[in-house]
This record gives structure tokens, sequence and C-alpha cells, in this order.
């Protein structure tokens, strides 16, 4: 076959099930003899796809709420942040599997379940900075001269807003991945054979034991990815804030 030879992430062999690495399978095969190279690489561009989009969802749905409660205020904002405060009174990761596993075991269901986990994150992070901007004097300038809230929102609060909720999101993407890997390895998440970590890892936690290789690729990108998304967002925090900033220098 070659050094290195990626195959087929799909394709079942049962003859080379559960070989050791290897030059020719570095990290190994599944009990199906699947190879985990290819597996873990292709996982994770659906991982990571994945992550992104859970956030992207919760972002555009939370700050739209969060910005337009701390602008409005009153009774929006009242009945807003009670909706808020209720999904935030449950652990992220129990709420997700519960939504999960009331929507129906699907990578699609599952993303949805993260994502209104996470939104409520970035609508208080949106509330608090639209109720700081709302009070400056450019934002009652603009109020004076009549121009329309949509412009306002947009143009002002939300443009002098994005630093602290790209940290926010930043934080979110390796969140988004660690919670849909656990709902598919608990079997509501991302479907056999599709390659994913989470499943990946639960898949082959039998042979955990025997062949520690089936678990180690999957268990340890997870762990890499969500390092490394958690080291941007302190990288990020550090840019949107001068004074952290010039400590460093």
């Amino acid at each position: 076959i070659g050094p290195f030879f990626l195959g087929s992430p799909l394709k079942i062999e049962m003859g080379i099930k559960l070989i050791p690495p290897s030059l020719d399978y570095p990290l190994g095969t599944d009990n199906f003899g699947r190879d985990m190279l290819s597996r873990v690489l292709t996982g994770g561009r659906y991982t990571l796809t994945i992550g992104i989009l859970i956030v992207a969802l919760a972002f555009v749905t939370g700050v739209f709420f969060g910005i337009l409660a701390g602008f409005v205020g009153g009774m929006v904002d009242t009945i807003i942040m009670r909706i808020v405060d209720a999904i935030l009174s449950f652990p992220a990761l129990v709420l997700a599997i519960a939504l999960a596993a009331a929507f129906g075991p699907s990578l699609q269901n599952a993303m949805l379940a993260v994502a209104i986990t996470m939104a409520p994150q970035f609508a208080r992070v949106a509330r608090s900075q639209a109720m700081a901007i709302s009070a400056r004097l450019y934002v009652e300038a603009a109020q004076s001269l009549g121009l329309p809230k949509a412009r306002i929102l947009i143009h002002y609060i939300l443009l002098n807003s994005i630093g602290p909720l790209l940290v926010q999101a930043s934080l979110n993407i390796g969140s988004a991945i660690l919670q849909t890997s656990a709902l598919g390895f608990l079997g509501i998440g991302a479907q056999p054979p599709m390659p994913e970590w989470g499943a990946d890892v639960s898949a082959n936690l039998a042979y955990a034991r025997s062949s520690p290789w089936t678990i180690f690729g999957p268990g340890f990108s997870i762990l890499l990815t969500v390092l490394a998304f958690n080291l941007i967002g302190d990288a990020l925090a550090d840019w949107f804030n001068p004074k952290r900033r010039n400590q460093k220098r």
C-alpha cells in the first residue's frame, strides 16, 4: 500500500481489522478494518464545520435578541431576559441531551439542540454591550438626529459590540465541538457510518484496552481542537482589550 496511504473512511475490510499503528496505517484500523487516520481527518472536516455552523446560528439568534433587549428595554427586555435566564438555569450539556433526545437522533437535531443552549450566552453578552453603548453620547446624538433605529442598532451598537462577541464566539466553537461530540458519543448525534470524533470514540470504546489506538485518534483530536479554540479566544480577548495588550508588551 505504501507509507501514509489514506484509505476510505467508510470502506469495511474485516481482513485488516484492529491493526496497530504502522507505516501503512499511522493510526491503525478499527473493528471494521477502516483506516483511523482517514476517519479522524474526515471527521475533523465535519466536526469543524458543525462547530462553526452551530456558533453562527447561536450568534445570529442570540445577538439579535440581546441587542434588541438592551436597546429597547422595558417589557421587551424583561420578557427576553426571563426566557434567557430560564434556559441558562439548566446545565448546557444536560439541556442539549434532553433537546436532542426529544428531537430525535440525527446530526441536524443535535446541532439545533446545541445552538439553542448557546444562544442565551450571546444574548446576555450582547445585552450588556447594548446597554453600555446606548448610554454613549454618539448614540444619543444619532437618536436626536432622527436616524432609523435599525441603523443605530447595526452601525452604532452592533459594530461597537463586535469585539466581546467574537471572543465569545471563538470560545463557543470549542464548546460546540465538545457538546456535539458528546451527543455523538451518546448515540443521539451523528449516526454511523459517518466519521465523527465522538461517535468514533463510542463505537470503539469496547476495544479501548486491547486496541487503544482506536479511541486515541478521535479523542486526542477533540482535546487539541477544543484547546486550540480556547487559546484563540484568550488571544482575541487580549487583542480587543488595549490594557491587557499593553501589559504584555
